[in-house]
């Protein structure tokens, strides 16, 4: 059997970045579940939780749009891409020795750097690796980083059970992020052998403006900012659940919440094409309102939970927010935009976004710690959510012409 059968048409550009990505993900979804825990175990309180998440958020989706606007701008891709994955692993080396939460802050910011620097770029390659089928090109790209998000979660599992034993969970937290960080830096393997075509310097300018976008989809960016308020961190949820375990036994409880983690992950990896191709049959306005409504009767649930029974469908149902939002909402920008402001119009949301991204998380941290249920924080989530529904129904006649 030939073993290029499988390899037929797909640029070797795409399966090398795939790995980088595939064990990326699996190093930074080793990180996550436990970021909140370790936040905590050190004496951050909410409102740290809150300003830690919101900066990874902004951080890394402003730069996200320079570092795409640079790429252009000096010709180069690789060299923003691999210094890129070069930052995010040396962060999250350095991060594996925090001592207070200050450290934390620093060095989460400093990583969510490389993510931003690396990503617009690394898609650019991507797209000009397989010009003529970009679609399959970017599907196992998300296939192999998605892979590595779920094996991320379910090696932190593993660690948990077999290094647990005479560690305190100070230690554990920093013993797998180091393990994370070696695996991070082994990701910049197989990056240098991916190539990079000729590209002439552009003589372009940074657009950022509302100016000139069509009105539809400055009203739909405007929705999605206030759903964006509603969206804090992920941190507060996983908190939530943990606070619900604590009875159990720390070990216990942190392997159930990294448990919910993976679910979360899982149900977002597995619906997020399904709900992509839903949109594109009955519109995409009709699957995000539907995805912001279930994110407000979400956070009502996490409001007012405290069983191992609910989480195990609110986590899941938290997924299928994400696979119902996160990839729909940048398509919907560009079916609402005209073919020569695209990329102004995907940096605008992405900019404004990520600006929000901040106050949304700062918000909720401040309103966790007001009451012991930490009941405030998801109520205003829902409450924000809700808004964002009410304007799309409202605005429903505006978005017409694209509701199929």
């Amino acid at each position: 059997m030939n073993k290029n059968k499988y390899r037929k048409g797909i640029s070797a550009n795409i399966l090398l970045l795939g790995v980088v990505s595939f064990l990326n993900d699996l190093s930074s979804e080793m990180i996550i579940p436990i970021l909140p825990m370790f936040i905590t175990a050190l004496g951050g309180a909410g409102l740290i939780v809150g300003l830690i998440g919101g900066l990874q958020d902004s951080i890394s989706s402003i730069l996200k749009v320079l570092s795409g606007y640079w790429s252009d701008r000096i010709g180069r891709r690789k060299i923003l891409v691999s210094s890129g994955y070069l930052t995010s692993a040396t962060f999250k080396l350095l991060l594996s020795f925090s001592r207070i939460w200050l450290h934390i802050l620093i060095f989460t910011s400093f990583e969510r750097v490389g993510k931003g620097l690396r990503t617009a770029p690394r898609d650019a390659i991507i797209a000009d690796s397989m010009p003529e089928a970009r679609g399959k090109g970017f599907g196992i790209h998300r296939a192999l980083d998605t892979a590595g998000a779920i094996a991320g979660s379910v090696v932190v599992l593993l660690l948990l059970y077999f290094l647990w034993f005479d560690l305190d969970q100070i230690a554990f937290y920093k013993l797998i992020i180091l393990i994370a960080a070696i695996v991070a830096f082994f990701s910049l393997v197989p990056l240098y052998f991916v190539k990079e075509g000729k590209r002439d310097p552009q003589e372009i300018s940074l657009q950022i403006s509302l100016k000139k976008l069509p009105a539809p989809l400055k009203l739909f960016i405007t929705v999605a900012t206030v759903f964006a308020l509603a969206n804090f961190t992920y941190m507060f949820f996983i908190l939530k659940a943990l606070d619900a375990f604590a009875h159990i036994g720390e070990k216990e409880s942190i392997a159930l919440v990294i448990l919910l983690y993976v679910l979360f992950n899982s149900f977002y990896a597995v619906l997020a094409i399904p709900f992509g191709t839903l949109s594109d049959r009955i519109g995409k306005w009709k699957v995000l309102t539907f995805g912001y409504f279930l994110f407000s009767l979400t956070c009502l649930g996490f409001a007012f939970s405290d069983s191992l029974a609910a989480f195990l469908v609110l986590f899941p149902l938290y997924g299928v927010v994400y696979a119902m939002v996160e990839g729909n909402q940048r398509a919907f920008v560009s079916d609402l935009s005209t073919e020569d402001l695209r990329a102004t119009a995907l940096g605008t949301f992405h900019t404004l976004i990520g600006i929000i991204a901040l106050p949304a998380s700062l918000i909720a941290g401040f309103l966790w710690s007001i009451t012991p249920s930490h009941c405030l924080t998801f109520f205003f989530g829902s409450s924000v959510s809700i808004i964002s529904v009410i304007l799309f129904v409202v605005l429903r006649n505006y978005f017409k012409d694209f509701q199929s």
